[in-house]
C-alpha cells in the first residue's frame, strides 16, 4: 500500500513530547519567553538559534532542523525545550538534591548572559522544590514556611502519590514557587509529569491573563465608543439628516472594527488558555489536603473572575458591533426612504416642467404657423401676380391666405408626427 506523505510524521507527533523524569529530593527551574508584540509571527529561527547557543555551551547534540521540541541532557541535568504558538519554554530538571529550598542560585543553570540575549521577554518563571513526603504534618509545616499562607494552595494529586503546593506569587528573585512532595516509591516519570503539569498551569495562566490586561486597557476606548454610538442612536429619532448620521456611524463602525481586529486574536487565545488551565488541573486529579484550598479553588477565586472580565469585554465588543450594524441598517433604510421621496418630488417637478414645455411648444407652433403663413402668403401673391388683372388683389389675398394657413398647419403637424415616430423607434 502507498502511505500518505504525512502518515509517519503525524503518528510520531503523538509521541514526540515526552514528559521529563525527576527524582525526590531534587529541583527544577522553568522559564517561558514571549516577544511583547506579534508573538505568533515571531522569528522561529532566531528562537532556535538561541537554543543552539545554550546547547553548544554544554557540548550537547542539536535537535533536528525545524524541531519544535527537544528533551535531552544539559551537562549534569536535563533540559526540556518546547516552542509553542506564542511562546517558548525551558525546563531544567536537576539530577541531584539542591541546597537551600528555592535558592535563586538554582536559576544560574541557565546562564544570565544567555537569558539576557533571548529573543523575547519573560512571561513567567518558576523555582520548583522536589521533596520526599514523610508525613502530612511535615508537608504542611514546610509549605506554610516556604510560601505565602494567604494565597497558599495545597492538594493531593494523582491518587495521593504526591502533594503539590504553590502560592502563585512572584518572589524577590522574580520567580514563582512550587513545592512537590513525593511519597516514597513514586516513580520519577510520575514526578516529572506532575512538574510538567504545574509548569503548564502557570504558563497558560500567565498567557490567559494577557487577555484580562487587554480588556482593562480597552475599557476607556470602549466606553467612549459606546457613548458615541448611544448618542447617535438616540439622535436617529430626530429630524436630522440621515446621510450625516450615516457618515458618523461609519466612523464609529470603523473604530469598532479596528478594536475588534486588534483584540480578536488575544481574546480567542485567552479562551483557549483558560480551557488548558482547567484541563491541566483536572489531569492532576486533586484531593483536599487538610484544610488548605486546592489549585482549582484558587483558580475559581482569583483566576476565573479575570477570565469572566475578558469574556465580558469580548461579548461587549461583539454586542456593540451588532448594535452599530443594526443602526446602520436602519439609517440606510431611512436614507433610501428620503431619497425615494426626493426622487418622487423630482419626478413631479419634471412632470410639471414637461407640461409647461408642451404648452409652450403648442404656443410656439401656433406662432410658427402664423409667421410661416405670413411669408408664404406673400410669396403666393407674388406668384399669382399675373392674375391680378382678372381678380382684385384684395380678393385674391383673401382666397389664398386660408389655403396657405391650412397647408402650413397640416405640414407642421405632419413634421411633428414624423419626429415623434422617429423618437419612439
Amino acid at each position: 500500500m502507498t502511505d500518505h506523505p504525512l502518515r509517519y510524521q503525524l503518528a510520531n507527533e503523538l509521541h514526540a513530547r515526552p514528559f521529563p523524569t525527576a527524582s525526590a529530593p531534587g529541583w527544577a527551574v522553568f522559564v517561558a519567553l514571549k516577544p511583547p508584540q506579534d508573538a505568533a509571527a515571531r522569528d522561529r529561527e532566531a528562537e532556535r538559534a538561541h537554543l543552539l547557543m545554550l546547547l553548544d555551551r554544554f557540548g550537547t547534540a542539536h535537535p533536528q532542523p525545524g524541531a519544535t521540541h527537544w528533551y535531552g541532557p544539559l551537562g549534569r541535568h536535563w533540559l526540556k525545550w518546547e516552542s509553542h504558538t506564542e511562546f517558548v519554554t525551558y525546563t531544567v530538571i536537576g539530577t541531584e538534591p539542591g541546597g537551600r529550598p528555592f535558592d535563586p542560585a538554582m536559576f544560574d543553570v541557565l546562564p544570565p548572559d544567555w537569558l539576557a540575549a533571548a529573543p523575547g521577554a519573560r512571561v513567567t518563571s518558576a523555582l520548583i522544590q522536589i521533596e520526599t513526603a514523610e508525613g502530612d504534618a511535615e508537608i504542611a509545616t514546610k509549605a506554610e514556611s516556604w510560601l505565602v499562607p494567604e494565597s497558599l494552595a495545597v492538594s493531593r494529586v494523582v491518587d495521593d502519590e504526591l502533594v503539590v503546593a504553590g502560592d502563585f506569587r512572584i518572589d524577590v528573585a522574580g520567580h514563582m514557587r512550587f513545592a512537590v512532595f513525593a511519597r516514597p516509591g513514586v516513580s520519577g516519570a510520575r514526578v516529572g509529569r506532575v512538574i510538567q503539569r504545574l509548569c503548564e498551569i502557570e504558563t497558560y495562566k500567565a498567557m490567559a491573563m494577557l487577555g484580562y490586561a487587554r480588556a482593562r486597557a480597552l475599557s476607556p476606548e470602549m466606553g467612549t465608543l459606546d457613548r458615541r454610538l448611544t448618542m447617535l442612536v438616540a439622535e436617529m429619532a430626530g429630524q436630522g439628516k440621515a446621510e450625516e448620521a450615516l457618515h458618523a456611524l461609519l466612523d464609529i463602525s470603523a473604530d469598532l472594527e479596528g478594536v475588534v481586529a486588534r483584540s480578536s486574536f488575544r481574546f480567542g487565545a485567552t479562551e483557549a488558555y483558560e480551557a488548558l488551565v482547567n484541563q491541566r488541573i483536572e489531569a492532576l486529579r486533586e484531593e483536599r489536603f487538610d484544610g488548605f484550598q486546592t489549585l482549582a479553588e484558587f483558580m475559581a477565586r482569583r483566576f476565573d473572575p479575570a477570565m469572566r472580565t475578558a469574556a465580558s469585554t469580548r461579548g461587549r465588543l461583539q454586542a456593540m458591533a451588532d448594535r452599530a450594524k443594526r443602526a446602520g441598517d436602519l439609517l440606510r433604510t431611512r436614507v433610501d426612504v428620503e431619497r425615494s421621496a426626493q426622487n418622487q418630488r423630482l419626478l413631479e417637478s419634471m412632470d410639471r416642467r414637461a407640461d409647461l414645455a408642451l404648452r409652450l411648444q403648442h404656443t410656439v407652433e401656433g406662432l410658427s404657423v402664423v409667421a410661416i403663413s405670413y411669408y408664404a402668403v406673400g410669396l403666393a401673391l407674388y406668384l399669382l401676380g399675373p392674375l391680378s388683372h382678372l381678380i382684385e388683389k384684395t380678393l385674391l389675398a383673401a382666397v389664398v391666405t386660408p389655403l396657405v394657413v391650412l397647408a402650413v398647419w397640416l405640414g407642421l403637424g405632419w413634421a411633428r408626427r414624423r419626429l415623434n415616430d422617429s423618437a419612439h423607434h
